[in-house]
């Protein structure tokens, strides 16, 4: 790997936006995820238009989420051993050949539902190993200084190429079926050309290895540290959670927006606007996390999610509605950029990768859990009903974040670890 002559004591920091490794880091992975999402849009448009199944899209669905599920303990540990750098472009390669062979057997019409869900499954595991290695070297690449500020962008990041990519999915199949799947293709050779532009090593040295420890061994380890980490501990629970509703709210919140009389178009105008306020959220999460104590960010996040959910249930017009539900995602990058900056703060880099891929489990293990509440809370009750269940549950949580001791100490590392880490590079 190259080196990088450490700064001298007290020499001036660059500010981030001069720091052209995590630029191309940035800007690679942005177009990539734009390509992503625009697939995710229109495999099932495909499918549908395809074959007139319902059930064949949701299998598509499933097999491409399922990875998130699968992997990411396995993907952590196989991000900390291996070359992250290496890794990713060989992710890039694998995700935009998926996304080519595609194309081809369009071009054929030779394309099958099994095709669809083996480029699915295998294009969501290299994500899961895309994202973790990507996550994991942006302590290496950016000065401490400027960690919230990066973590910051790279949220704002990902839900600004979500919306453009949900947009550009549906627009790009209306307009041909191929033109979605060749512009993912496109994407992901943009971000390996990124990557190969990149001079920062993604991990600092290990030393050499004196025995060879087992996978579920090296598992274990990351999710024992965590696990000793109080706070860290707490937070995941609280994301689970967190997440669980907010999976469910997505389809109570659609339901009561067509009870209040919003056409399809209103509704897609309200998850447009729900989805300005995350990007808007991410902007301004360095700034608070500049001004407001970790604990109290943490705590205060989730009682603003608990008044929210409470103006959500009494919404009797599509305005409120959209307000309380934009103002929750404004809230979320608030919470992700400041655990997250904590996290990678005082996570050993040897670590890093297990240590995200615990806590993604976590969260992404969530999500399909939140997708079936939401779908029984409607069967049993009406939509307002079943969004008072949810405020309930974001009290809850509320509660337990307050009086969780976790929460209100000092946020110390209980361990350091054995191989001490040199300080990352100033960029």
């Amino acid at each position: 790997m190259t080196t990088t002559a450490q700064p001298r004591p007290g020499a001036p920091v660059s500010k981030l936006r001069h720091n052209r490794d995590f630029l191309l880091l940035w800007s690679g992975t942005a177009v990539s995820l734009v390509g992503l999402t625009v697939s995710t849009v229109a495999y099932p448009l495909l499918i549908l238009a395809a074959t007139g199944s319902k059930a064949a899209a949701g299998v598509v669905g499933f097999f491409s989420l399922l990875p998130a599920l699968l992997f990411q303990l396995p993907a952590g540990v196989l991000v900390d051993r291996w070359d992250r750098r290496r890794l990713m472009i060989w992710c890039d390669v694998v995700r935009a050949a998926g996304a080519a062979s595609v194309v081809l057997a369009l071009a054929l019409d030779e394309l099958t539902v099994a095709h669809v869900v083996v480029v699915g499954f295998v294009e969501g595991t290299m994500s899961v190993f895309f994202n973790l290695a990507a996550h994991a070297a942006v302590p290496n690449i950016v000065h401490p200084d400027h960690l919230p500020a990066a973590l910051s962008r790279n949220e704002a990041r990902s839900r600004a190429a979500t919306m453009l990519g949900t947009t550009l999915g549906g627009v790009l199949f209306g307009l041909s079926r191929v033109m979605p799947f060749l512009l993912h293709a496109v994407t992901h050779v943009i971000s390996l050309v990124t990557l190969l532009f990149i001079r920062a090593d993604f991990q600092r040295r290990q030393p050499a290895r004196t025995r060879t420890t087992g996978l579920l061994a090296e598992v274990g380890e990351g999710m024992r540290w965590l696990w000793r980490q109080p706070f860290l501990r707490t937070a995941a629970l609280l994301v689970a959670g967190s997440n669980l509703l907010f999976r469910a709210l997505f389809l109570v919140v659609v339901v009561m927006a067509t009870d209040v009389g919003a056409s399809p178009a209103a509704v897609g105008v309200l998850l447009g606007v729900a989805g300005a306020g995350g990007v808007l959220g991410s902007l301004a999460a360095g700034w608070c996390q500049r001004w407001v104590p970790l604990p109290a960010l943490v705590v205060g996040a989730n009682w603003i999610w608990a008044l929210l959910m409470g103006a959500i249930v009494v919404a009797d017009n599509l305005y409120l509605l959209t307000a309380a539900y934009a103002g929750m995602w404004f809230v979320g990058p608030l919470w992700n950029v400041a655990v997250a900056t904590h996290q990678l703060r005082i996570t050993p880099d040897r670590l890093r990768g297990r240590v995200l891929g615990a806590m993604g489990l976590l969260a992404s293990g969530a999500l399909p859990i939140g997708a079936l509440i939401g779908g029984l809370l409607l069967e049993w009750f009406d939509a307002r009903a079943a969004a008072l269940v949810l405020a309930g549950w974001m009290g809850l949580l509320a509660l337990v974040a307050t009086f969780a001791p976790a929460l209100r100490r000092p946020v110390v590392p209980v361990e350091t670890p054995t191989v001490p880490d040199a300080e990352p590079t100033v960029r």
